[in-house]
Order: C-alpha cells, then structure tokens, then sequence
C-alpha cells in the first residue's frame, strides 16, 4: 500500500479536478502544502495579500468558468480571505479557499495564529470543512469542488490542521462524495415552461430581464435565439452584461441606479418581464412598491430562495437557465406555428424611441478629460474584444455603461458586495485564465491604492495587464453622493495628488504613462495595448464629472437625475 502525505493528496486531488493554477501566500501552518507545491507542475501565483488571492481566483473563474483555488495559512491568513470570499458569494462565484490550521490538539486553545475560521466565513460560503480526519481529506476537496460548481455555484472552504498535512494516507484511498440531501433542481418543470410560454405569447410589452445566472449557465447563445425569434428586448443587470449583446437593437443595456433610461423606463412600461437569473437587487428596483407596476414575472432561477424574495411572482421556474431557456423556446416555437403570439411592433417602436430620446451621454465638447471619453475609446481601440475588469464606484459605472459588451465573461466587476481593490487582482486571475486576451483593469484612484501591490504580482510573474486609470483625485462615488444629498460636506473623500501613479508602477517594474489632455488619450490607450509588460496609464479626468443618470436612495427606477 502507497502512503502520500496529506500535503501531496491535497496536490493529487486539486489535480484530479482539473487545477492548474492557484493563487495564494505562504505561512506557517500551510508549509507541508507548500512543499508539496514545490514538486508539483500546478502553477501557483504568489499574491502580496491574502485577500488578493481570493480576488485573483475569483477572476479566473469568472473569466474562464471554472473553479478558481485559492491558499492561505491560519489566523490572519484565512481572516484575510473573508472579503474576498464573500464578494464571490454574493456573486455567485465557484472558488474553493483552502486554509492550514493549528495542530487538531491546539484548536481552541487560543494557539498562535489560531482563528475560526469555517465559523467566520459559514454566512458567506455555501459550505466549510474543518478536516479532523485524515481519511476526510480527499472527501472534503471532491466535495468542496462539487459544491462549489454545481447549482447556484459559490466559494467552499476547506481548513486543514497542519498535523494533517503531514499525516501519512493511502494514495489510493477509496472516495465517496455522495452528498445526501444536496441535488440542485436543473430541470424545469415542464407544466410552469409551458405556462411561461403561453404568457409570453399572449403578453404585448414583453422584457426579457438577463442576469449573471445566464452566463454562469452557458444560456447566453439559447438566450439570444429566444429573443429574437420572439422579439423581446433584453435588459441586462450589471452581472449579465455580455450575456446578449449590446451592440444589438433589442438591447436595452443595463438598468438601475446608474443604469440606462430606456432600460428604466421599459421595466416601468412593460406588461411582463421574463427574469432568468437575476435577483431583483436593490440597485436594480430602486422603490419596490413603484418597480414595473404593470407587469407580471416570470422568474427563472436555479436558486430557489431568490424567487418571489424581493418581487412577486406570477410563474416560477426552478432549474438551470440553459436547460429551461431551451425547452421554454421549444414550447415558444409551437405557440407561433399555432399563431398565437401578439404582434409588438408597436412595443418594438416604442423600445426603439425611448433609446433614441434617453441616449446615455455626457459633455463631448469639454476640453477635459471626460471619463466616458476614455471608455469609450478603450471599447474603440481594443474593438470589444478585450475582458474588462473593474474596480468599484465611478469607475465601475462608466465602465458599464459606455464599453459595449457583446459576448458573457467579458465583464468582470464587484456586483453584490461592491468591493473597493477587486479589479487588479481579478484582472491577474483574468489572465492567468486567458491568457490570449487583452485584460484591462478600468479603475479608480481610491480603489487601486488599496492593492497597488500587486503590481508587483503582476509583473514578477510577466501577467501583462493593463490598468487605465480614471484619477479624479476623490473617492469619487461618495463624493458624488455628498454632493447630491449632503449640501456638498465632502467629508474625507479628497485624495488629490496622494500618490505618483507613473512613479508607483515604475518602481515595480511596470510602465507608467501620463495623460493630462483629451488629445493624447487615444494615443496613450493605442501605446499602453502595444507594450509587453503591464502597464497603468494615469488618466487625469475631470475631477467632479458624475455618473448619469441616477436614482436616488429610495426613489423610483422612473425618477432619474440627468446631467444639466
């Protein structure tokens, strides 16, 4: 019989799921799994903060659709991962986390560097495993890889003493990874898609309401051929963009907040909206008792708990988007050979209206440097075929509305949790995963200085990404807010001229390049994607420009501030 210890069945397991990267820091309770790295061809990307590593594995899962595998030691280590696994929970993103622990004897001894960690993260994890057993181990791993893939996907975290990573175990141990109890619903059921089918047909104002649950499916493609055989503009929630494109005249983009106003304006007309895999969030309603108020839902998710949590559904479909989608077209097309769909010309004309008097815009005679002006030159220059990641705030916002997102996973943002620092330590994990793509990071200069970092992870292992930098010397969503709503106090948001970006990324290695005039902005963009190495361009935007339009807290979707 072959022993292995715990650290190399680790190794072998993280294998045998398909792993070939990770993304972690190395400490004391983790050192037999990082020897076991050591000899092994899985490629592990050394982070400057543990909550990084978290970031980047979310980034490469989103950007690729598989598991992203992130490691760090106990203590402080996992409480650094906490932010970053929730952020992927609320975005419902598979990435197993696995953490070294104390000695089994010292747990809850108050040992050094000693944390709960599987009781800290169980409110924002689908599963934890506290591994006591060495025969547990390679069960826990296939496990956690399962549960984190399958049905409504999300982060797992396994935390392993360190006496069991050195404990002796048969390499070719049996493993059983029945789960009982957990059998996510996939199929839909047909009599509720049948129902659906005959609503849609009959309905005049139709939407199609399109979440991250279409590309977490792979239903984009199945989503597309049922809008246009139908005829329903699609909107899109901000973790949908890419999911049907927006360069299309069904597309409507994405609404809320900071949405578009056609988008807004055509939830508040529409006689029914078709949601698939979206959770009717706050930033998307606005004032619930005011959301679509002529129209019914249907709701299509593979989450049970988020149907009719925050809207009232009419028809509610359980199961896998791409699997229901596919049958709800089937029963579609047999309502038009019997002739019983609406003719919605007349809505079609309306949605076609609406975009014409609600474009999104901004000041494009201003001598400045307009943020919009930069995105929609980055879109220009890299033809919609780069993977955008984003930071959070303004930069966020102009990044969604302005770079037009033609196909799922091109798009990479902080959506539930709305984490300042996510989008350069996603864009690594971006392009760890495609390495084939531009990957750009359109951030703001609040949000970068929280990881800048891990420029130096970026560039010690040659991950050529690209930072475009909208620095408006603010924190500029919540100055933005102070402005609107509290009489322009802009209480700690001014961060003017903290920081030489040019010199910050010099010194780790990176190119750094100033644009101070709207004429060098194309220029700069065209330089930065020529050059092999990462590099931030330091774009000096306006510094009071705002996000348009927008709802105010508690208002409705319909109720829009637009710029003057």
């Amino acid at each position: 019989m072959s022993k292995i210890t715990g650290a190399q069945m680790i190794i072998k397991c993280l294998k045998e799921e398909g792993v070939d990267v990770a993304f972690g820091y190395p400490g004391g309770k983790v050192i037999p799994l990082y020897d076991a790295l050591f000899d092994s061809d899985i490629r592990h990307i050394l982070v400057r903060h543990e909550q990084c590593a978290a970031h980047a594995a979310d980034g490469y899962a989103r950007a690729t659709g598989k598991t992203g595998v992130c490691i760090a030691t106990s203590g402080p280590g996992a409480t650094n991962l906490v932010t970053g696994i929730a952020n992927a929970n609320m975005d419902s993103i598979p990435i197993v986390a696995i953490t070294g622990q104390v000695e089994r004897s010292q747990i809850g001894t108050d040992a050094f560097q000693e944390a709960d960690i599987t009781g800290i993260v169980t409110p924002v994890t689908k599963h934890t495993y506290l591994v006591k057993d060495i025969k547990e181990l390679p069960v826990a791993i296939k496990q956690a890889f399962l549960i984190a893939s399958t049905g409504r996907p999300g982060p797992v975290l396994i935390d392993i003493p360190v006496d069991i990573q050195t404990e002796l175990i048969d390499e070719n141990i049996k493993v059983d990874i029945n789960l009982t109890g957990y059998k996510p619903t996939v199929k839909g059921h047909l009599k509720q898609i049948k129902d659906a089918a005959k609503k849609i047909a009959r309905s005049k104002k139709p939407v199609i309401f399109s979440g991250g649950g279409v590309i977490i499916s792979g239903a984009s493609e199945i989503l597309q051929e049922f809008a246009r055989t139908a005829r329903i503009p699609v909107i899109t929630s901000l973790m949908g963009k890419g999911s049907f494109p927006e360069t299309d005249p069904l597309s409507l983009g994405m609404a809320g907040m900071h949405g578009t106003k056609y988008a807004n304006l055509a939830f508040t007309e529409c006689d029914l909206i078709i949601a698939v895999g979206v959770r009717f969030d706050d930033r998307i309603t606005g004032k619930l008792s005011e959301f679509a108020p002529g129209a019914e839902v249907i709701h299509i998710d593979i989450d049970p708990a988020e149907i009719g949590k925050n809207i009232k559904v009419l028809i509610p479909i359980v199961g896998d988007a791409k699997t229901i989608l596919t049958d709800l077209k089937e029963e579609y097309d047999k309502c038009i050979e019997k002739k019983e769909t609406q003719d919605r010309e007349e809505w079609l004309a309306r949605v076609k209206k609406l975009k014409e008097d609600f474009p999104l815009t901004y000041d494009r005679k201003s001598n400045k440097i307009k943020p919009a002006y930069v995105v929609e030159k980055i879109y220009e220059l890299t033809g919609g075929d780069a993977i955008i990641c984003t930071e959070v705030g303004q930069n966020q916002m102009w990044a969604a509305q302005f770079y037009k997102y033609t196909k799922p996973r091109t798009l990479i943002s902080s959506g539930g949790l709305g984490t300042m620092g996510f989008g350069l330590p996603a864009s690594i994990g971006a392009k760890v995963g495609r390495p084939d793509k531009t990957v750009i990071d359109i951030a703001g200069d609040g949000s970068i200085q929280m990881v800048s970092q891990e420029f130096a992870t970026a560039v010690s292992n040659k991950i050529n990404i690209k930072v475009m930098l909208l620095n408006n010397g603010y924190l500029g969503m919540v100055r933005q807010w102070q402005e609107f709503f509290w009489n322009k106090r802009y209480s700690n948001t001014c961060i003017k001229e903290s920081v030489d970006f040019v010199k910050l990324i010099e010194a780790y290695g990176g190119v750094g390049l100033r644009v101070t005039k709207k004429e060098e902005v194309e220029d700069a963009i065209k330089k930065a994607l020529s050059i092999d190495n990462v590099v931030l361009v330091d774009f000096h935007v306006d510094c009071e420009e705002n996000v348009y339009p927008m709802v105010a807290p508690g208002a409705s979707i319909s109720n829009m501030l637009e710029s003057v």
